[in-house]
């Protein structure tokens, strides 16, 4: 199909083609011929009536001529009743000399164009020598224009120097149109009008003639009409010239451009046979596509015909079969994601069982020891002493299962925020008092650095609480005796606070400070057993904080360690 469709398409154009070349060969001059004279007489009709009203003086109606030669390329002569020709002089210059106008008339004899002041512009200043043709010596015919500086002024020549007030010269005119003017004579020498001519003028007609330029072989094109007295006649002519050239232009160009449009009318035959045949190739595919359940894309046929129609079936029924393999995937994304919580259930579980038995190891070790020393009837004293201990190990381990069973909520994400408004600086203070005893055991200060007495804040209460407890628990557990523990809160941000709790004590490696927040990480010398805690308290903080989408930090500083962490202020109601 796509072969035929380019066969048929490529010959019809080249038919076309070859059409306008002819049309072009043998009708374009004849075209273009009575295209011409037909403006020419429709300008000449609008001149006439123009000339023809008693309002327009001379001047006016040089005025007139001048634009239309100029607009046409046109020569425009009037006649008087013996077919003479009356000396015209369209164009001119005026200049304001010493506060006189005085009228520069451009002869068609004794000058030439390119003795004319080439971009003339009004305000230009000129210097021309010629001679005064009326008594008060305001027309001058010129003989020079813009003579040179150093040149006295001819004999009988009159010279004036001024400023360009208006002008009137030769624009869009042939290569001297000055001397196509001066060829009216010539015209009038070669044409004596014929009894039949002399009726049509009578009777308001133009008479048309061509008339060829015996010196430079250029055919003009003359219209004459009698003007409204029938006393004078209005005379235009035109050259040919362009006509014959543009018809030999076009002969070279079409014989140039064949080779170019046949290659064309080939590529885009082919591209054109494609085009239409693409619909069909288009519900092949699709229908290919649909037998392997691929329905990812749409047929793109927008037409009202029968391929539009069979296209939004197609596309109607893909899109009924993609919405049901939508549901059935859908339906097993959620399987398999319940099937991913379950696994990191039992992930979590067999993780917490193993933590569990690691870190209960030891202290069973410990109790068991004691319980057998008990056995063993051992001295009084150190009975006391064994079930001391035995209870101290047994309160640890209490500790760790609470901690672990804490965690795997978090890690679980079984935990919901509670959040509501609350006064951080008071939670700080009443968290603080219950660490009084481990403060003076210890010899340790606590020193507050609130921004405001009081800073309300947008967060879960008990759970903000649990992450002072432990943040203060690890700060006193690892501060140096006889120290101060600076708490302080700071607004950093907007709507943001910061909390700041450092001690002075031993310092963290940089390269371990971004594992403390893992469960049951310890450093050999800030954390062991002697000095406390289940290994648990920061990667429970690290879970309620970013549950908080706070910002937390661990990190050594001058004297110590600090940890930070950021909360959302409620200003709002602070302000109330």
């Amino acid at each position: 199909m796509v072969f035929k469709l380019f066969i048929v398409t490529t010959t019809l154009i080249l038919i076309v083609f070859s059409f306008i070349m002819l049309a072009e060969v043998f009708f374009f001059e004849k075209f273009y011929h009575s295209s011409k004279v037909q403006t020419l007489e429709e300008n000449m009709i609008y001149l006439k009536d123009q000339i023809n009203k008693e309002e327009l003086n001379e001047q006016q109606i040089n005025e007139q001529i001048a634009s239309l030669m100029n607009q046409k390329d046109a020569t425009i002569s009037i006649l008087n009743e013996y077919f003479n020709h009356i000396p015209i002089e369209p164009y001119c210059i005026e200049l304001n000399v010493d506060q006189t106008l005085i009228s520069i008339r451009i002869p068609n004899e004794g000058m030439e164009v390119g003795s004319l002041p080439q971009e003339l512009e009004i305000g230009n200043t000129l210097v021309i020598d010629g001679i005064f043709i009326d008594e008060k010596n305001k027309i001058l015919q010129p003989v020079e224009i813009n003579p040179p500086q150093f040149r006295d002024v001819q004999m009988g020549l009159s010279r004036v120097h001024g400023k360009v007030t208006d002008f009137l010269l030769p624009e869009q005119r042939s290569y001297n149109p000055l001397y196509q003017d001066t060829l009216i004579d010539e015209v009038l020498n070669d044409w004596i009008p014929n009894s039949r001519e002399l009726s049509l003028l009578k009777d308001g007609s133009v008479v048309q003639r061509q008339w060829q330029d015996k010196w430079s072989g250029v055919n003009y094109i003359v219209l004459t009409s009698a003007l409204e007295d029938q006393d004078r006649y209005l005379m235009v002519m035109a050259s040919l010239q362009p006509v014959g050239e543009a018809v030999e232009v076009l002969q070279q160009y079409f014989i140039l451009i064949a080779p170019i449009v046949i290659a064309l009318v080939i590529i885009l035959s082919m591209i054109y046979s494609r085009i239409v045949s693409r619909p069909i190739r288009m519900l092949s595919r699709s229908a290919t596509r649909l037998a392997k359940l691929d329905f990812s894309e749409q047929i793109e046929i927008r037409s009202k015909d029968e391929f539009g129609g069979l296209a939004r079936d197609m596309n109607s029924l893909s899109n009924n079969l993609q919405a049901a393999l939508n549901d059935l995937t859908l339906a097993n994304g959620k399987l398999q994601g319940e099937i991913k919580e379950k696994q990191q259930a039992e992930k979590l579980r067999k993780q917490l069982i193993a933590n569990l038995s690691h870190e209960l190891k030891t202290p069973l070790g410990i109790i068991k020891g004691f319980a057998e020393g008990l056995q063993d009837n051992i001295a009084k004293e150190k009975s006391e002493r064994y079930l001391s201990l035995i209870v101290s190990e047994t309160d640890r381990m209490n500790a760790l299962i609470l901690d672990m069973l804490e965690l795997s909520k978090y890690e679980a994400k079984a935990i919901r925020l509670q959040m509501e408004n609350f006064s951080l600086t008071d939670l700080i203070e009443n968290v603080a008092e219950s660490f009084s005893q481990q403060l003076e055991s210890k010899r340790l200060l606590l020193s507050y650095d609130f921004e405001a007495d009081q800073i309300l804040v947008k967060a879960d209460y008990r759970r903000i609480e649990q992450v002072i407890l432990n943040l203060l628990s690890n700060a006193i557990r690892h501060a140096s005796e006889n120290t101060i523990i600076t708490v302080s809160i700071t607004r950093t941000e907007v709507n943001k606070v910061t909390v700041i709790i450092e001690n002075v004590g031993s310092f963290i490696a940089e390269e371990e400070l971004s594992n403390i927040w893992e469960q049951f990480y310890r450093i050999e010398n800030s954390r062991n057993r002697k000095s406390g805690g289940t290994g648990l308290g920061l990667a429970i903080v690290k879970h309620i904080l970013e549950l908080h989408q706070s910002e937390y930090r661990g990190m050594n500083t001058n004297q110590g360690v600090a940890f930070s962490f950021t909360l959302n202020e409620d200003r709002g109601e602070q302000d109330e």
